[in-house]
């Protein structure tokens, strides 16, 4: 029964022509960071890492490789993912309330704790397809176009050197970590939509909290730095960085297969699913007791 349930789910979300404008915006803006950089690499470079040009010798002809300018697109194009998420699991249940069938179908014999289960699974499943398609064009196709080499990474003061055979997995865990922050995402989005009645709500609302909470996490406030931030579902969802962050040895040595501060990670990890049940709970207790007249 779950199983059709969500097939059906992830057929509504797949017919919409609405879907494909993700898959679109982020094959566009991919294919142009990779002219930018394959017509004028070096000055781009030099751009993106002017605030370390004061404490490193920057050697920029050895930089650029497909790992590198996949690490500029997650850079780029993960902080405004959430937004084109929240366009579709934001339309899952005031999308049915809006089109006079969400009436229909909590009618039929079917629990409704299944059917926001059902309507989650699918929002994740779409959440996948969607860093899978980012994968293909970023990070295969970076390699066609750049080729592989080892990868350096900026972090403030600090600078990260990764050898090529060390890198891939890294690649791997981050896109998977990602998939987890915006899975989180979605939970939201759906949240939102549970209370509302028309679609445009539950997408509004959740843009903005991403944008508020990011806000609050750029400004640098003592008392948002102490209280909120820590807690703070965007900031969290930068955990996939910490895979490009390696630990050293005495002598400055890069260690291979290490994580800089794997317990951070593990920290925003556990919180972001921390995130997804509660927001789960709360959708599926106030939609059951909910009175359905749409």
């Amino acid at each position: 029964m779950f199983v059709s349930l969500l097939r059906l789910e992830i057929y509504k979300i797949f017919r919409r022509p609405r879907t494909y404008i993700a898959f679109g915006a982020i094959t566009v803006i991919v294919l142009l960071i990779q002219l930018a950089l394959k017509v004028n690499g070096t000055d781009f470079i030099r751009l993106y890492t002017d605030t370390q040009t004061d404490i490193f010798e920057i050697p920029y002809e050895n930089i650029l490789n497909g790992y590198f300018v996949c690490v500029m697109v997650l850079h780029m194009i993960l902080i405004h993912v959430p937004l084109l998420v929240a366009l579709i699991a934001g339309d899952m249940i005031s999308g049915e309330a809006a089109a006079g069938t969400l009436r229909l179908i909590a009618a039929k014999p079917i629990s409704r704790t299944r059917l926001i289960l059902a309507k989650f699974a699918a929002s994740s499943l779409y959440v996948v397809a969607l860093l899978l398609w980012m994968a293909v064009f970023a990070l295969a196709g970076s390699i066609l176009i750049f080729g592989t080499g080892d990868l350096l990474v900026f972090k403030e003061t600090e600078m990260h050197l990764m050898k090529q055979t060390d890198v891939f997995w890294r690649f791997l865990a981050a896109f998977a970590f990602a998939a987890l922050a915006l899975t989180a995402i979605a939970a939201m989005a759906i949240l939102f939509s549970v209370f509302s009645e028309n679609s445009l709500g539950p997408i509004v609302t959740t843009v903005c909290v991403v944008i508020v909470f990011t806000i609050m996490q750029q400004l640098k406030v003592p008392l948002f730095e102490k209280w909120i931030n820590p807690w703070s579902l965007t900031a969290h969802m930068l955990g996939w960085k910490g895979f490009f962050y390696v630990e050293k040895n005495e002598e400055g040595v890069t260690l291979d297969g290490s994580v800089e501060n794997p317990w951070a990670v593990l920290q925003s990890a556990l919180i972001l699913t921390g995130y997804i049940v509660l927001f789960l709970m709360i959708s599926v207790y106030y939609f059951r007791k909910k009175d359905i007249l749409s």
